[in-house]
């Protein structure tokens, strides 16, 4: 095992850990939801938005929504087992992986198969625990945490951040038969699981289901669990359903959300609550090719609560790449969950055992090259006394903006003229006017952000204080 993180690490995880759990992390606290705006005006509050759809553009003026890949990072020099269908959790200052060991089964759901565990303090350096529970090949040597066929092929675990959840259910996981039925699985320590009830908890008998990943976790801006399994569309296309629950044993009749584009099969979804902004929901499905020698790429989605999905990028995430054994069948799959791995670094695992990374935030930007390009947000309400932008620029580049009414029209001693101009490329920079320090004047009214750029991208905005 690595040595502990430094002091700085730890305050760093610690922070990410609130983060993640938001206002859900003290008792009590008040559930924020985002409403439908009835008159156009969209309330934020203090939230972190990220410009991972148009839900903060009105107007795009030589600009355009990018979509940023991750980087492929070095291979990892002690890593964890292969992922197969596997889970990252931040759990502290602890990552908890999950993964599938399909120990050469003849089919999914084979006696075969076993539920391993790996740990890591950072991410990138990874044990195997022997942890002596299941008798794998004779042994207990080893670091299987479940072996009890079906539920092996397909056990998806999620740390359970709702308020006032007992200790011993601290950690809930989904996992069943391929076709018609899940069960509901518990534990204190992510290692010693249980059922939760002996009948299973979601059933689907309309189209062969279930056969993947089938993720859980509970939504702070919806106020209840939610799922998103696998289905089949129209007994054609892999696609997704979504069902809600409050206590995790009784769930509603699943929706089938149809996110497919036309002949588009998607694998799996790992939809997740961003734990930088848990209201944003992130998917990222693999794109099946099945006339393609059965390739795969690695898409994303997100979603809004209970919103459909947002399609606004059709293009792959992540790419095949060079390596030829990543051209076939199940070779890229994400594992659920984006984790952070550093103050700068978000981190992304796929199979076989891959690190992809990027900024935090960095999934995609408002993008503005070589010619000044702008953005014109939609009426809005905020709270807090000041504006900060995650952003980056060339060092030719600059970003400035002002806040306009409602109308559109400049608020005095808000506009561009006033802006100092941004350059550099910072995660929290405060935005500022030459002779109004404090945006607390302005705070739940409506108004409009305009943005003018050059060779600069914009990724999210937050307003603090």
């Amino acid at each position: 095992m690595p040595n502990p993180p430094t002091a700085d690490r730890r305050r760093f995880l610690q922070g990410a850990v609130t983060l993640a759990g938001g206002l859900l992390a003290s008792p009590g606290a008040t559930v924020v939801r985002a409403a439908e705006p009835a008159d156009g005006v969209r309330a934020i509050g203090s939230r972190r938005e990220l410009f991972v759809d148009r839900f903060l553009i009105d107007r795009l003026d030589n600009a355009s929504l990018q979509l940023h890949s991750p980087q492929l990072a070095p291979a990892m020099t002690e890593p964890a087992n292969s992922l197969e269908y596997g889970t990252v959790i931040l759990d502290g200052d602890l990552y908890r992986l999950y993964t599938r060991d399909h120990r050469n089964s003849k089919f999914d759901g084979d006696v075969t198969e076993v539920t391993r565990y790996c740990e890591s303090r950072d991410g990138i350096h990874w044990t195997r625990p022997n942890l002596g529970l299941v008798e794998v090949d004779g042994t207990r040597e080893n670091n299987v945490i479940l072996h009890s066929p079906p539920f092996c092929h397909n056990f998806c675990p999620m740390l359970d951040r709702r308020p006032g959840v007992p200790a011993e259910e601290r950690f809930k996981a989904l996992a069943g038969t391929v076709k018609s039925n899940l069960h509901a699985f518990v534990s204190g320590d992510g290692i010693h699981w249980r059922k939760l009830a002996p009948e299973p908890v979601i059933t689907y008998t309309k189209e062969y289901a279930f056969d993947s990943q089938n993720v859980s976790f509970w939504s702070e801006s919806e106020g209840c669990y939610v799922c998103y399994f696998r289905h089949f569309l129209d007994s054609k296309l892999r696609s997704v359903c979504r069902t809600t629950s409050t206590d995790y044993r009784q769930w509603t009749e699943p929706v089938p959300l149809r996110p497919n584009f036309p002949g588009e099969h998607l694998y799996t979804t790992l939809t997740q609550p961003y734990f930088r902004a848990p209201h944003i929901y992130l998917a990222f499905p693999t794109r099946f090719h099945p006339e393609r020698g059965e390739s795969t790429d690695i898409l994303f989605m997100t979603a809004r609560g209970p919103s459909k999905y947002d399609r606004t990028f059709r293009e792959a995430f992540i790419r095949p790449g060079l390596d030829p054994n990543r051209w076939g069948n199940r070779s890229n799959y994400a594992a659920l969950n984006v984790v952070p791995t550093g103050p700068q670094e978000l981190s992304i695992y796929t199979t076989p055992f891959r690190r992809f990374t990027l900024r935090p935030d960095g999934f995609a930007s408002v993008h503005v090259g070589a010619d000044p390009g702008s953005l014109v947000t939609p009426p809005f309400t905020f709270t807090g006394s000041q504006l900060q932008l995650n952003y980056a620029t060339s060092a030719g580049g600059q970003l400035r903006a002002e806040l306009q009414t409602a109308a559109g029209e400049p608020i005095p001693g808000f506009t561009l003229a006033d802006c100092q101009p941004l350059v550099g490329d910072s995660l929290e920079q405060r935005l500022t006017w030459k002779s109004n320090p404090s945006l607390a004047a302005l705070a739940g009214q409506p108004v409009r952000l305009h943005f003018a750029m050059l060779e600069a991208d914009l990724y999210a905005i937050q307003f603090v204080g």
